[in-house]
């Protein structure tokens, strides 16, 4: 090929190439889009004022609960709810855990992640919808933010204006306001953790500590970032439940749902004209203006719904308006559209092999939980080798071996306890503080509290057996006849 042929084609396929990598470019640049805010309408209605009786029972519980006093007897905590770090205990109510006892908290763990997904295989997403703080924090914000700027309408056309003294003057109130529900959301969350009285002295005194102030500082970030700035985002791109709940509903779990049966073909209306052959949707988007996810149901099941049913208040004022039945949108299954576009009736099927699952685990779990408080010792006995050395030979051949117990009381009162050994005769027993004893050897533990003891047991190598020899330390409390024994062993150092 020669340089006049060459020319041209290169040159085409230069323009080529560069066509391809616009439209590579342009394609890339859809993959994202910038946020657009939501402004969500103010609907009134039964799943609204749901929502604000959920409201008002969550806050109350979260901000009231760290001043509820519960009365433990003299020398223990009085606050009703109190994780207490420096004395390694955690109280709620009537019920305190001790770190050996953190089973309790997997326990609950487990109740609240099997809860959810029985609530979501038979109703969908209430928590998000209801209960989920950020649901809560958000819904609170934006009820803020209506106060000040106005109704959807007014906060458009607000967003939209030019920078006034008057648009300053809502902005910088409404964040204000969003300022202060944050720094109470943070103060609230660390009374949990110390006496609320004595910490909100120190608080406004300025001698709590820095942790309590840097607590404070990054949740009082969190809640204005998150219901305040971030809102539907944060359900949408950071929590992971909308990616799990999938699994766990199916095509009979209840959600809300766009009767499609009955609303399509969908289209404007006039007074006056006929409702043949057409559906009961007139297409105002009205359920559009009033998600605060900013979806339209009508488009079938989304990530983003988090079924609060705020579309369904818009849409049931619309259809009284226009003299048709409420229900187009409502909480419904999939099943049901298909049971009705086939002529058949509407049913709900509640036991289903996963729901009946879910229910048989919680059961079990929670009654395994309540025979354990139930049957619960208040009496506890930890026992720890010691590793360096395993063992010390002494001059005539017998050796020792180093143990550290703990002796937990869970009772509100001091105790005597007797403790002792099985499985191997020892020929010495020493507790260091109270010197050689004589098994069993009385031990005295103060209320609530754990006896640490350092014990030295010698066998003499007339008695000593090759490898290590299992022993049991056996804690009795005469008064109320609990007994607890703790598995160890003894290492002789032999050769098996």
């Amino acid at each position: 090929m020669d340089g006049s042929t060459s020319l041209p084609v290169m040159a085409a396929e230069g323009v080529a190439r560069s066509d391809v990598q616009a439209t590579n470019s342009a394609a890339r640049r859809k993959l994202y889009k910038s946020r657009v805010p939501i402004y969500p309408k103010e609907v009134h209605g039964l799943y609204r004022n749901i929502k604000w009786a959920m409201m008002a029972v969550t806050l109350s519980i979260y901000y009231l609960v760290p001043w509820i006093r519960w009365d433990r007897g003299p020398g223990a905590p009085n606050q009703a709810v109190l994780v207490d770090f420096a004395h390694e205990r955690f109280y709620f109510f009537f019920i305190e855990i001790w770190p050996q006892e953190v089973y309790y908290i997997t326990g609950l763990l487990i109740l609240s992640a099997v809860s959810l997904f029985l609530v979501n295989s038979l109703f969908g997403r209430l928590w998000c919808g209801y209960s989920c703080p950020q649901t809560v924090w958000t819904d609170l914000f934006i009820w803020v933010e209506t106060r000040i700027e106005g109704d959807r309408a007014a906060r458009i056309r607000l967003a939209a204006a030019p920078w006034t003294a008057g648009k300053i003057a809502k902005r910088v109130a409404k964040h204000s306001v969003w300022l202060l529900f944050a720094v109470a959301t943070g103060g609230a969350w660390v009374f949990y953790y110390n006496d609320a009285p004595t910490l909100l002295h120190q608080l406004l005194t300025g001698s709590a500590s820095i942790s309590n102030y840097a607590a404070i500082a990054g949740l009082t970030f969190t809640t204005y970032t998150f219901g305040g700035l971030m809102r539907e985002q944060v359900c949408t791109y950071m929590c992971p439940w909308p990616r799990i709940q999938a699994a766990m509903a199916d095509k009979e779990s209840l959600a809300i749902t766009y009767r499609r049966d009955r609303g399509e073909p969908r289209g404007p209306h006039r007074k006056g004209e006929s409702w043949d052959g057409r559906g009961s949707c007139i297409d105002c988007n009205q359920c559009v203006a009033a998600c605060p996810m900013g979806i339209d149901i009508r488009d079938g099941a989304q990530l983003e719904c988090i079924n609060c049913a705020l579309c369904v208040d818009a849409c049931d004022d619309v259809m009284i308006r226009i003299s048709q039945p409420r229900g187009l949108i409502a909480f419904d299954t999939d099943a049901n559209i298909v049971r009705r576009q086939k002529g058949q009736k509407a049913r709900f099927r509640f036991l289903r092999p996963r729901t009946i699952l879910y229910g048989a685990v919680l059961a079990l779990t929670a009654a395994v939980m309540l025979v354990s408080l139930l049957t619960r010792h208040t009496v506890d006995l930890d026992v720890i080798r010691d590793r360096n050395p395993d063992f010390v030979t002494l001059a005539d051949g017998a050796v020792r071996n180093g143990y550290t117990l703990k002796l937990m009381n869970r009772s509100d009162k001091a105790r005597d306890f007797y403790i002792d050994i099985t499985g191997t005769t020892p020929r010495n027993v020493r507790v260091i503080g109270l010197g050689d004893v004589r098994l069993p050897v009385k031990i005295s533990a103060p209320a609530d509290r754990v006896r640490t003891l350092r014990v030295l047991i010698t066998v003499s190598k007339a008695d000593l057996e090759k490898g290590a020899l299992p022993i049991q330390f056996v804690v009795r409390e005469p008064l109320h006849h609990e007994i607890r024994a703790e598995s160890a062993v003894f290492v002789s150092g032999a050769t098996p």
